[in-house]
């Protein structure tokens, strides 16, 4: 958790959140994953749980999903996988998957496993924002972790400010009502949400995600919150990718940083 902290204090713009699938595009890849993504500067990286039913993925993660779990990822096998990780890297890691995922391996257990291998958040859509208030807020902080919900632009200014005060970390502010993967250009009705957002004058930085793929979009984006979330065009450049992980990541991170990348 301090590590997010400190990432938000120390750099509260363009900061860049990049999502990748656990055990995609093979089983052992995710430790090299993430260490190329530190190294290439992301800000924070948020690690995906492979799940057979996902409800806020679009094609391209779910494909990435469904091949993880064919190649053998399990959530047993990612905390594994994170064992060591932190003898390595520093970036914050932030967790995202489903609460039925948590359930299964059993809530506190979870929670201490995640502290253990030095996971900073967890981003579980289906938990519902009054259970993690009145059942498990406690335990999150226990174990030092940051819950972090996502708004839309339908969600109520009540329910964000619930959220400002509930969560920690940051907000993920989700671009449009639609799945995940949509790459059209953010359009004005997107800016006035943000803008509209922007001027509630939140406590917590705000990291908008769904449909930023590229260097434009991440830099507008960033001109109404504190960064933004890349998922589906990362995962469409590790797929598509020769086989060299490090420079595809290396490539991937330069352009959307610096220019124009086209996937």
């Amino acid at each position: 958790m301090f590590r997010l902290e400190k990432t938000f204090k120390n750099k509260n713009q363009q900061l860049l959140n990049v999502y990748f699938t656990a055990g995609f595009p093979a089983l052992k890849d995710t430790e090299t994953i993430i260490r190329s993504l530190s190294k290439s500067g992301v800000d924070v990286i948020e690690v995906g749980m492979p799940y057979s039913d996902p409800m806020a993925d679009g094609p391209t993660i779910q494909k990435s999903g469904m091949q993880a779990l064919e190649n053998g990822m399990s959530v047993s096998v990612l905390f594994a996988q994170l064992e060591k990780i932190r003898e390595e890297v520093e970036t914050p890691l932030v967790l995202m998957g489903y609460f039925n995922q948590v359930m299964q391996f059993g809530e506190e257990a979870f929670l201490k496993r995640c502290q253990a291998v030095g996971v900073d958040g967890l981003i579980l859509p289906d938990l519902p924002l009054s259970v993690y208030e009145n059942e498990y807020q406690d335990l999150f902080k226990k174990y030092d972790l940051a819950p972090i919900f996502l708004i839309t632009p339908q969600t109520s200014e009540e329910r964000i400010r619930k959220i400002d005060q509930l969560s920690r970390g940051f907000i993920y502010v989700v671009s449009s009502a639609a799945i995940t993967g949509n790459s059209k250009e953010i359009s004005p009705e997107q800016v006035a949400y943000f803008e509209r957002i922007e001027n509630m004058n939140l406590r917590l930085p705000r990291m908008i995600g769904f449909g930023i793929s590229d260097h434009q979009s991440f830099t507008t984006a960033c001109q109404y919150a504190d960064g933004a979330i890349i998922g589906s065009a990362f995962i469409r450049a590790l797929e598509n990718g020769e086989g060299e992980l490090e420079k595809t990541i290396e490539e991937f991170v330069k352009g959307i940083r610096n220019k124009p990348i086209t996937i």
